[in-house]
């Protein structure tokens, strides 16, 4: 299950469920050079895994490909691989960035999650029955 919470309290906000091996997309805006980002992550076992992203110019702090693999895809965007696992993904809703999570067809704005400049944590995590209860996401997919 994905599971999107408050940094600091740890309230959960939305949950979704997803299947090893299955991806989402963070889109965002880039902050210094106003061009489209689109950051995929994997869902594996009770981790994520970043593996790369999808952007059409570079700015400041965007990869570079020293510690991953950087290309050009056929339609003249640049593809970064990383395949790096975490424990989890820290997004800060941004006030220019426009988050917004793709997962199943469907997009969900970050900000009717939380407020601009808000920190949110999205995380995968194994659910039983009785934490699903006492999880009580708000949004539930």
């Amino acid at each position: 299950m994905l599971r999107i919470s408050q940094h600091q309290s740890g309230q959960s906000l939305y949950c979704a469920r997803m299947q090893p091996g299955e991806e989402l997309v963070l889109a965002y805006i880039h902050s210094v050079n106003r061009r489209p980002v689109y950051d995929t992550l994997r869902a594996e076992g009770d981790h994520l895994v970043i593996v790369g992203s999808r952007f059409d110019s570079f700015g400041a702090g965007m990869p570079d490909g020293s510690d991953g693999q950087l290309s050009v895809a056929p339609d003249g965007w640049l593809v970064y691989r990383v395949e790096r696992p975490t424990p989890e993904v820290v997004v800060r809703v941004g006030r220019v960035a426009e988050h917004s999570l793709r997962l199943k067809g469907q997009e969900l704005a970050l900000t009717q999650l939380a407020p601009p400049g808000s920190p949110l944590r999205l995380q995968v995590t194994r659910v039983g029955i009785v934490n699903l209860i006492k999880d009580r996401c708000a949004a539930w997919q």
